[in-house]
């Protein structure tokens, strides 16, 4: 005879799972309530509508928030590994999630800071089974990852070109055409390296003009090499078939259908 499932796998089988019937109708149910916490947040921001419906705003805030509150709870009851899930990714977004209300006691305002509840609507693709979206998701961190080190690079040569750049059009310029310090000056010169422009800053003199030509032109290179690393690692990168199962152990999600054990951490799976 098998064993029967504990209160506690049935609870994780329903919240981390989007394997089962329980498990998507949850997170169905979840992703509407998200949906419309968001909403919520979103219209009390509005003047007209805050002054009329104050209250009813407060009465759904805190509807929202209790249960949220209630789930993040469960999970952590639920998880095998509680720490492992406060700190994961999802873990920390669900969690901020909750904070907001709560801050509103001590801080006026911070309610609104609720809005970061959408990043919970990421699990949308483990709630409709997109496994594909999953998994290109996947594909994405890890070309990031493997490119880490070769961004890092660029990024530190282009923070030094700055900060030259700057520095000579703070002298070139000076302080009567709005470069006042060098820190303002290296502010020009990444608002124009990154082609961003806002034009509250400009050069007059015909050398800080030319110096500005080519801060303008590098800009258009510079932006290219970031997207040709991480374009080279995609290519490089293996693409895999996967599910939406989590990893009980580290959290992890998306494993070969076959998987017997963590991607992450080694963890076996339990046969069905």
């Amino acid at each position: 005879m098998s064993k029967q499932p504990s209160l506690r796998q049935k609870i994780y089988t329903v919240i981390f799972e989007a394997e089962t019937p329980g498990g998507r109708n949850f997170d169905v149910l979840l992703l509407l309530m998200i949906l419309l916490s968001v909403l919520t947040v979103s219209l009390e921001s509005v003047v007209a509508l805050h002054r009329e419906y104050f209250d009813y705003f407060r009465i759904l805030e805190w509807f929202f928030t209790i249960i949220f509150t209630i789930e993040y709870i469960l999970r952590i009851y639920s998880s095998p590994r509680p720490i492992k899930y406060i700190f994961s990714g999802f873990g920390i977004v669900d969690f901020l999630s909750i904070v907001p209300t709560y801050l509103s006691f001590f801080v006026l305002g911070s309610q609104y800071f609720a809005v970061v509840r959408v990043l919970r609507l990421l699990r949308a693709a483990r709630i409709f089974k997109l496994t594909r979206f999953i998994n290109e998701g996947q594909i994405l961190t890890q070309a990031l990852r493997a490119s880490l080190t070769k961004i890092t690079v660029f990024l530190g040569a282009v923070l030094t070109m700055v900060v030259v750049i700057g520095s000579i059009m703070y002298i070139v310029e000076g302080a009567e055409r709005g470069f006042t310090s060098i820190p303002v000056s290296i502010y020009w010169a990444i608002v124009t390296l990154t082609t961003v422009g806002y034009g509250d800053i400009a050069p007059a003199t015909p050398l800080g003009q030319i110096l500005a030509s080519f801060v303008m032109i590098m800009g258009y290179g510079i932006i290219a090499v970031p997207t040709g690393i991480v374009s080279v690692e995609l290519a490089n990168i293996e693409k895999l078939s996967i599910n939406t199962k989590v990893c009980p152990s580290c959290h992890k999600e998306g494993h070969a259908p076959d998987a017997n054990f963590c991607s992450n951490c080694g963890h076996s799976f339990e046969k069905a």
